[in-house]
């Protein structure tokens, strides 16, 4: 089943960091979410057009471990790349592998400003765990 991505998050404080909680159907979604959270606080998203398109593969030990691994990857590609990433779409998801597809554009200074700069993505209590009406996700920026 493919996932794509939707606003459906909300943040919180937590000390000095920036927590994030995310929801989905199903885990997939939920991942889409946080994957687009982490961006939506970082950058104004609507400015970001899709231009390039980016196959990628993370690996955890569980499903914390994966959630905590693909938004650094993430978060990577922006820091280390330069990408903006827009759009995620989920291809395969299991307990301790994720593919998908990412999209966005390189950072561009005249038409992309910074909102809030996340430094990591923290172990600090993680969490992903199926609720009655789907998933729920916790994850700890360090900002």
């Amino acid at each position: 089943m493919v996932h794509r991505s939707h606003r459906n998050y909300i943040l919180f404080d937590h000390t000095a960091d920036l927590g994030l909680e995310v929801y989905g159907d199903d885990e997939g979604e939920l991942f889409c979410n946080a994957a687009f959270a982490l961006f939506d606080i970082m950058y104004d998203t609507e400015a970001v057009a899709v231009r390039v398109w980016r196959d990628m593969a993370v690996e955890g030990s569980d499903r914390e471990d994966l959630l905590v691994n693909f938004l650094r990857e993430l978060l990577y590609l922006c820091n280390g790349e330069g990408l903006l990433l827009k759009e995620f779409i989920m291809l395969r998801f299991g307990d301790h592998r994720l593919e998908g597809t990412v999209g966005g554009e390189r950072y561009d200074p005249d038409r992309h400003r910074l909102h809030q700069e996340i430094k990591a993505v923290t172990y600090h209590q993680v969490r992903v765990e199926e609720t009655g009406g789907g998933w729920k996700g916790r994850v700890i920026f360090d900002v």
